[in-house]
């Protein structure tokens, strides 16, 4: 089975004949590794695979990390300042190690296959997690309702096996997380007018189903992992990734697999390598550079961006470079341009990161203080609070959908309502207005 690259003689067919190009995607093969037929594989026949594997991965990842500061300060018995720092350590690895991941999967294993082998890691680490739970010697019930009983200290490989377990997750996101969307994403052919569309709508159902799937883990898994036990409690997850690796498996024979050359997909080396030749070439002659302004004055000039004019000199080759070397197309510049630009919106976005750092800490064990008694004996779990986040999401993406963006395209005659730096913005001014209102019910 040819899950990834081409097959010379059927693309060589596939171009020869129009009636074979217009029932087949251009850039897409399927899974027996000849051109994928339009009418037989992808759209929303191979999405809705992807979409189920998603919402049961995002109900796994959702039943650790809502409740992980419990655990920590709980069984493990650390403080909540120690707690707090462990989870925000893990969760930002989890959140930086898909850059590794995304590079690997599209400079070397495929989208497909990196799925395939970042859910079985995520299942061996969560049947670690769940291994290292049985550890533990401390009643959930009784810490739940006295919130007095401390637990004993844990042994030195309960510890070594949690953490060990828990950051094979991170590992695992890496490769799971930046692929199963943009495969998604795959099953749709963005020239195709009709298809264009629906991958539109597959990212909102894809968000809508996700929001839904980390609600039902933060409530039902944090329930479990508090009234009954953390064994439970991690088990669970585990066999939740399984089915939604059989689901994300069932739908092999329907996918669309990439057909981009390998050389051409290395976006990472591609964008390293102009700013290292930008920076070999950085002492040049004035005729050197006066030769980058003709070109990007004449010819060049309605490709060239007038910003960042110093990785221009990436373009220029051995003619006027002393390392020699190949020089960088105008593409490869502009790419790495686009990137510098973005710095910008990532080093604002900061601050909205720690707002969500505190959605996983401090708001959780702050929620245990709370009276979440809704009859005698039962009790809503703290953890389960963090599911206002993503229920919030459920409600509003159809308001937002269906309300605000046909009302804000009559005044500013955009599609999408507003931009979406219009979006990143008024989301981070709210996300300061409700840090100001948490910091006021603190005061009190």
């Amino acid at each position: 089975m040819a899950l990834n690259g081409p097959q010379p003689e059927a693309c060589s067919s596939h171009s020869q004949s129009p009636l074979l190009e217009h029932s087949t995607v251009a850039g897409a093969q399927d899974h027996e590794g000849l051109p994928a037929k339009r009418a037989t594989s992808g759209g929303w026949r191979s999405a809705y695979f992807i979409i189920g594997s998603e919402v049961g991965e995002r109900s796994a990842y959702s039943g650790i990390e809502a409740n992980l500061i419990n655990y920590l300060t709980g069984p493990l018995g650390q403080s909540t300042a120690m707690a707090a720092k462990n989870v925000n350590t893990w969760f930002g690895t989890t959140t930086l190690l898909p850059l590794l991941g995304a590079f690997v999967a599209d400079s070397y294993m495929g989208r497909f296959r990196t799925i395939l082998i970042a859910s079985l890691l995520y299942i061996l680490a969560l049947g670690l997690l769940t291994m290292s739970a049985t550890l533990s010697t401390l009643n959930p019930l009784d810490f739940q309702q006295t919130q007095k009983i401390m637990p004993s200290s844990p042994s030195q490989l309960q510890v070594i096996l949690f953490f060990l377990s828990l950051y094979l997750v991170a590992v695992a996101e890496s490769g799971h997380k930046p692929c199963t969307q943009a495969f998604g994403a795959d099953q749709f052919d963005g020239k195709d007018p009709k298809e264009s569309k629906a991958k539109s709508s597959y990212f909102n159902w894809l968000n809508f189903s996700l929001s839904i799937g980390l609600s039902v883990g933060a409530v039902t898994l944090s329930y479990i992992q508090d009234n009954l036990n953390w064994v439970l409690g991690f088990g669970i997850p585990c066999i939740i990734l399984v089915v939604a690796l059989l689901i994300f498996l069932a739908g092999t024979k329907t996918y669309r697999y990439s057909t981009v050359r390998r050389e051409e997909n290395y976006a990472f080396a591609r964008i390293s390598k102009v700013f290292v030749k930008a920076a070999r070439n950085w002492r040049l002659s004035s005729s050197s550079e006066n030769a980058i302004e003709e070109g990007v004055q004449g010819t060049l000039s309605h490709q060239c961006s007038p910003q960042f004019k110093f990785l221009n000199k990436a373009l220029l080759g051995p003619k006027f470079s002393e390392e020699g070397g190949k020089a960088s197309s105008i593409d490869e510049v502009e790419e790495a341009k686009a990137i510098l630009r973005l710095f910008p919106i990532w080093s604002t976005c900061l601050i909205y990161a720690t707002v969500l750092a505190h959605s996983s800490t401090f708001f959780i064990k702050q929620g245990t203080t709370m009276d979440r008694s809704i009859r005698a004996g039962f009790y809503l779990p703290s953890a389960s609070l963090k599911s206002i986040i993503p229920i919030t999401s459920v409600l509003f993406i159809p308001i937002y959908d269906l309300v605000f963006v046909p009302i804000a395209t009559i005044f500013t005659r955009n599609p999408s309502g507003i931009t979406m730096l219009q979006r990143v913005g008024i989301g981070m001014f709210m996300s300061t207005i409700s840090m100001a209102i948490a910091a006021l019910v603190e005061m009190k």
